[in-house]
């Protein structure tokens, strides 16, 4: 469905040679880009070194469009790893296509792009951050208004052995890390409350 609308859309191909990189983590998503033919590697670089792999690709593909979806930045960063053949459509003509889909599908397949954000997220998170970062980031994106003045909770609603899961780590590993924050004084309180007393040094810890 979505090959079939967008191929009315005017853009011409390019080749790019093995070992481009073709999408960089963080960097807001301007154009939707279609692997027309090639193979391509999704995961983390460091130093133009892919060190962590995702999974790759073969084209015809559409490259991370979660993040031009959705209006966000890339979540992981890709590399050709085969001369490729792209189609670059900048963001506003690739959004005004997907408009002309019916208006159910349009809903699912934003739907589907924000689960595949998160997965991608969580994927990333555990190849490039160590526990403690993971936590971090993983309260703040879950932290919610406490009081009129301001401050932020976590209410840990699932198992502790559940959320160590989601983070990729031991429940061992889940007690040290809160711990390790609390020691820090980045978070306070037990049992299903955390309150988050430092907002700039946990997101210096995320890396965010």
């Amino acid at each position: 469905m979505l090959n079939r609308v967008l191929s009315n859309a005017s853009s011409a191909s390019e080749q790019v040679p093995y070992g481009t990189v073709l999408l960089r983590r963080g960097q807001i998503a301007n154009k939707a880009i279609h692997l027309l033919s090639g193979r391509v590697a999704f995961g983390v670089i460091e130093e133009g070194i892919l060190v962590h792999q995702l999974g790759v690709v073969e084209g015809p593909f559409w490259l991370e469009t979660a993040a031009a979806m959705l209006g966000l930045p890339h979540a992981v960063d890709a590399m050709a790893e085969t001369e490729v053949t792209l189609r670059a459509m900048p963001l506003a003509q690739f959004k005004s296509q997907l408009k002309n889909l019916p208006e159910p599908v349009h809903t699912l397949m934003l739907d589907l792009a924000k689960a595949q954000r998160q997965q991608i997220e969580v994927a990333v998170s555990r190849l490039a951050k160590d526990a403690d970062a993971r936590f971090a980031e993983w309260l703040l994106r879950h932290a919610e208004p406490a009081d009129a003045q301001g401050s932020l909770a976590v209410i840990l609603r699932d198992r502790k052995r559940l959320i160590a899961a989601q983070l990729g780590i031991a429940p061992e590993t889940f007690s040290r890390v809160l711990k390790h924050l609390r020691d820090r004084k980045l978070i306070s309180g037990g049992g299903r409350v955390l309150n988050l007393l430092d907002l700039t040094g946990l997101q210096s810890l995320a890396g965010i």
